[in-house]
């Protein structure tokens, strides 16, 4: 079902891309309304051109990055006044989906409390407010409560308003915490003394969230990012009191191509600074109990090699990949650190993924990845035989969270499936007995015995068998008539889980079926997962979901006209290959803030996130990295051919995929689409690459979506 379409929404948007070839910064800006007009381009304006290799490629829609234009604002104002015009029929739906979703999540709840340093930490919300209040209490679950922060309070006024890390010193004095009310992610940092509730005079603005306490609980170290490209470049120190403008520069990161971040080890006993880019690390260490000294490498950076340290006792430990793909578990002496006296404690291992380890007392935990799913593996240091926790399904999504003390047996953490709502768990290491803390309540009679989740596999064309995890209403038929929507990400080696949605039982219980690829560019199945979906491999993240698209239709869980995909960030790249590759397989694409013009964006050393990431998309000014990308980049690809039904969001100030490259993407379609498909671009104006902030905000924007897929599937109330 499409919508009918508003003649003079579209008109205005014909005229708005009419002047996009070099537009001057001078343009008024245009009104939207049936009569509005839209001003001429400047006499003699010239395209950008991008220059290499002997290749010449006009842009004709570069003019969008101009931030502050007012012309840009009134193009994206025009495409959101379209979008709402020709969505306007799904309000009535998106009403109810909002109002579905907000009836299934408890609107009055709190957070499990954690324990650290004699306090109990936990959030609460309350019915009819977008954010949380931060607390703790003393010593005991039943002390005073002590309000540490009330973000509706201080969201007062702002249409986007973020809070970023926040972490007291370890005497529980004082608090410190960034505030960012653009999105773009530059933090204002502010000190609370927690014993009289009086905000100290101490700011720090804009730098970055990356925030820790030293041990003599008054110095606090920071990370202050380049104001163009964002890179975390500099670590800076500041004492409690003292003129911020005075503020010590302990460390710069050089390298264009690496980051920079200030932390703190499980045991507090070192401050680590770790500048680190895809393919490499170095970490320098002090003591935190001496934030005045000298910051001192622990192990040289080399190109391949990646660590991670934490501290316990006489040791440093360190997961590596060094002459291990799929990462080890070292140890060297805290008085002796060089390489030459690393110990073994975990091996590497080619079936098995190390991704993380937590310190206790008495234990080692290991978060691993094996077979494609997460796995929790506990190992006293006693020597006995470690075990790992049994999760019972066949897709899930468990992890350790909120461990912040060493002298304990008890490990938290968290899980969920497609079928099991997000729950915290205490397990005790010793009797192996699981207790559970809390399990989200999903309202309006729930139970998961009506839905079925799957694990299924789709043969790649290389022969290569790639995981697909699935869930449905019980009872589905598998005979191609139901709505499915496949989601997909493969970048950055980060893994995608089966993990429980209140929102998403609104499509389910109207008969879509919900899907995820676990393409190649993830780390499912190890490194090698990875290093096979990036650089000159990438098209394989592409082909992975289009064979797990085609096999779903194949096997009956859906067909070509009921099928629908969904991705965000460098999951909207995704979407956007497909999208060019194989438009007829898809009956609608949702791209959430994607990042689809790859090689001007990667050209560009201006913008963030472009020299660190060299060595995930590859560097074009290497003409074989350059003629790759530009073979895939969705924006260069764009041809005069259908595509499926698109709706492409992306925030103004969004600071990981610029809002342009959305943008130009949709106005490069306009203009050689072949169809009269939907195409929807829904820019928020006061967000960045996260979307709206605010609980209720973000409701609306889930209920939008679903709307527009329901819509496109033919659904009717």
């Amino acid at each position: 079902m499409t919508a009918p379409r508003a003649p003079w929404l579209l008109a205005l948007l014909a005229l708005a891309l009419s002047f996009s070839c070099g537009a001057p910064s001078s343009r008024a800006a245009a009104a939207v309304g049936p009569d509005a007009t839209v001003p001429a381009p400047r006499a003699k304006a010239l395209p950008t051109r991008l220059e290499k290799h002997g290749d010449v490629r006009i842009d004709d829609y570069y003019w969008l990055r101009e931030r502050e234009n007012p012309a840009v604002i009134a193009y994206l104002e025009a495409e959101n006044a379209y979008t709402m015009s020709v969505t306007a029929h799904t309000q009535e739906l998106q009403a109810t989906l909002f109002e579905e979703i907000k009836g299934r999540i408890e609107q009055t709840d709190q957070s499990v409390p954690y324990r650290q340093d004699g306090y109990f930490y936990y959030s609460r919300e309350a019915d009819g407010e977008q954010y949380p209040v931060y607390c703790r209490k003393r010593g005991a679950l039943d002390a005073p409560e002590e309000v540490l922060l009330d973000l509706n309070a201080m969201a007062a006024g702002h249409a986007y308003f973020s809070v970023g890390r926040r972490t007291v010193t370890s005497d529980g004095t004082l608090l410190a915490y960034g505030t960012d009310t653009t999105g773009r992610r530059f933090y204002t940092i502010r000190f609370k003394d927690l014993a009289t509730g009086a905000t100290l005079p101490d700011t720090i603005p804009d730098v970055t969230s990356n925030i820790v306490w030293a041990e003599d609980d008054r110095t606090l170290f920071y990370a202050k990012q380049d104001p163009g490209t964002l890179r975390s470049y500099q670590i800076w120190r500041h004492l409690i009191g003292s003129d911020v403008a005075a503020d010590e520069l302990v460390y710069e990161e050089a390298d264009e191509t690496f980051r920079c971040s200030v932390s703190k080890t499980r045991s507090k006993a070192y401050l680590l600074i770790t500048s680190s880019q895809t393919l490499s690390t170095e970490v320098r260490t002090l003591s935190a109990h001496n934030p005045e000294g000298e910051f001192a490498v622990f192990l040289p950076r080399r190109r391949d090699h990646e660590y991670r340290l934490d501290h316990f006792g006489d040791w440093f430990y360190v997961r590596t990949n060094d002459e291990a793909r799929n990462f080890r578990l070292m140890r060297a002496p805290v008085d002796r650190p060089e390489r030459s006296r690393w110990e073994v404690v975990v091996p590497h291992r080619r079936d098995v993924l190390l991704q993380g380890f937590e310190i206790f007392a008495d234990h080692l935990v290991l978060s691993e990845r094996k077979g494609g799913l997460t796995q929790i593996y506990v190992r006293p240091w006693s020597g006995e035989s470690g075990h790992y926790l049994d999760f019972g399904e066949p897709t899930y999504r468990a992890r350790p969270r909120d461990n912040h003390e060493l002298d304990t047996s008890v490990l938290r953490y968290s899980y969920s499936s497609f079928t099991t709502p997000n729950s915290v768990f205490d397990y005790d290491m010793v009797t192996r007995e699981k207790t559970l803390l809390k399990q989200d309540e999903v309202l309006g009679g729930f139970d998961s015995s009506d839905y079925v989740s799957e694990r299924i596999y789709s043969k790649a064309r290389d022969g290569t068998f790639v995981p697909i995890s699935l869930v449905y209403r019980a009872g589905s038929p598998k005979d191609g008539s139901r709505p499915l929507l496949l989601s997909g990400y493969g970048s950055y080696g980060a893994s995608r889980d089966a993990s429980f949605s209140a929102a998403r039982l609104s499509l389910l219980d109207r008969g879509f079926t919900y899907a995820i690829a676990h393409v190649r560019g993830g780390s499912e199945y190890g490194r090698q997962w990875y290093e096979d979906g990036k650089l000159l491999n990438k098209r394989n993240t592409f082909t992975d979901f289009i064979d797990c698209a085609e096999h779903l239709v194949g096997e009956g869980y859906t067909s070509e006209e009921r099928l629908f995909a969904q991705g965000g960030s460098a999951g909207g790249l995704l979407m956007g290959a497909v999208a060019n590759m194989r438009p007829d397989l898809f009956q609608g694409i949702v791209a959430a803030v994607p990042f689809v013009d790859v090689v001007t964006t990667m050209l560009d050393d201006t913008i963030p996130l472009t020299t660190s990431e060299y060595d995930e998309w590859g560097n074009p000014n290497d003409k074989t990295y350059y003629d790759y990308m530009l073979s895939y980049s969705p924006y260069d690809q764009v041809e005069r051919q259908d595509y499926p039904n698109l709706l492409v969001t992306t925030g103004l100030h969004d600071s990981q995929v610029q809002y342009w490259e959305p943008a130009k993407w949709v106005a490069k379609l306009r203009a050689h689409k072949t169809d009269a498909n939907l195409l929807l671009l829904k820019t928020t104006m006061d967000a960045g690459h996260g979307g709206a902030s605010g609980r209720y905000r973000r409701y609306e924007d889930i209920a939008f979506q679903y709307a527009f897929l329901l819509d496109m599937a033919g659904w009717t109330e």
